[in-house]
């Protein structure tokens, strides 16, 4: 079958010819349709992440290897299954849920996959991803019926909105005029608003750099915007929200953005750090107290909440980002991991195949 894969850190993608893997017991081969493209796929490409002073995390150390194939954001047909496994083959579409866990530590005895301290499985670092003809799945479980949701937008929610979803699930409640920073108006950034608008928030605070941005935040749901470039960032959040934030979630999350987020915050607020661009934190630790302040890490999300925001999606027109679909070839995986990277692609690449 064919991938798309990276061969070594920092280099481009390249079509290779991969065997079909084996099928045991519940596992099943998808035929991916929808594949989209998400900015964590940037650093994967890269090889690493940004820890500030602690140097770099390198991907190869939680068990990736070359080539790899990238993309976690899939919908897609059944086209193969294990002999225990139950689904029919066939036109059904599903989302994958992507991070597997190890299936034996603690949490992931409680569903909380993402959450595992084990040997994780996630497509698109310890298994190939969705960036391919097709994508090898561990068991039938992580399969979530599409419905009618719409193919590329599903794909989304994999990622994005699982993400989006599990963030916004830890400022959750408030009341709906409390105001909320929404920190980076990329594809999660948008998808987090449209979540925020969807459970019923009501004062949403994008922040981005790129009026394009932003202008998307305001059709997906954002009640103000923030330049980010004035000579007080924190004093724009405050006022754009009438006042100090209940909650921030930092889909961007380096040394600036996250000390903009503590320094507008109010007594008692929380901060959802989710975004990979790297940093540190640079904030006053008395005032972490004294302010009682709540810091919470956001990774993706687990596969109960992936259900449930597919629920809320077939339940509720959620607000939908700009979609670009493009054929899913090498060529465009390369187009749209650049785009990403230079700040040229506007809203969400989705890799479609024909």
């Amino acid at each position: 079958m064919k991938v798309f894969a990276h061969t070594e850190p920092g280099g481009a993608a390249q079509e290779l010819e991969v065997e079909r893997p084996a099928l045991e017991g519940s596992a099943v081969m998808i035929r991916v349709t929808n594949s989209g493209v998400c900015h964590s796929d940037v650093h994967c490409q890269d090889g690493y992440f940004d820890l500030g002073d602690a140097g770099r995390f390198e991907l190869t150390a939680v068990g990736a290897d070359y080539p790899l194939v990238l993309g976690h954001e899939i919908v897609g047909e059944v086209v193969a299954a294990g002999p225990d496994a139950s689904v029919t083959l066939g036109d059904t579409k599903y989302i994958v849920f992507p991070w597997i866990g190890c299936g034996e530590c603690q949490a992931c005895s409680e569903d909380r996959e993402n959450y595992c301290s084990g040997r994780k499985r996630n497509l698109s670092v310890q298994l190939d991803g969705g960036y391919a003809e097709e994508v090898y799945v561990p068991d039938e479980r992580y399969l979530v019926p599409l419905g009618d949701i719409d193919p590329s937008f599903g794909a989304t929610l994999a990622c994005s909105g699982l993400t989006s979803y599990s963030a916004v699930q830890k400022v959750m409640p408030l009341p709906p005029d409390e105001p909320v920073a929404v920190i980076g108006a990329g594809g999660v950034g948008l998808m987090t608003v449209a979540v925020l608008k969807a459970v019923g928030h009501r004062n949403i605070v994008a922040v981005d750099m790129s009026d394009a941005a932003l202008a998307n935040a305001s059709q997906v749901g954002a009640s103000a915007t923030v330049t980010v470039g004035g000579e007080d960032l924190v004093g724009d959040i405050v006022k754009a929200g009438g006042g100090k934030l209940a909650a921030a979630i930092d889909l961007v999350n380096n040394g600036d953005t996250s000390t903009a987020a503590l320094f507008a915050m109010a007594n008692g607020g929380t901060l959802v750090s989710v975004g990979l661009f790297g940093g540190q934190y640079r904030f006053p630790t008395a005032l972490t107290a004294f302010n009682l302040l709540n810091i919470r890490g956001n990774f993706v999300g687990s596969l109960p909440e992936l259900k449930e925001l597919v629920a809320l999606a077939q339940d509720v027109k959620l607000p939908t980002p700009p979609l670009k679909e493009v054929p899913l070839s090498v060529q465009e995986v390369n187009a749209a991991l650049d785009g990403l990277r230079n700040r040229t692609l506007n809203g969400r690449a989705v890799l479609v195949a024909s």
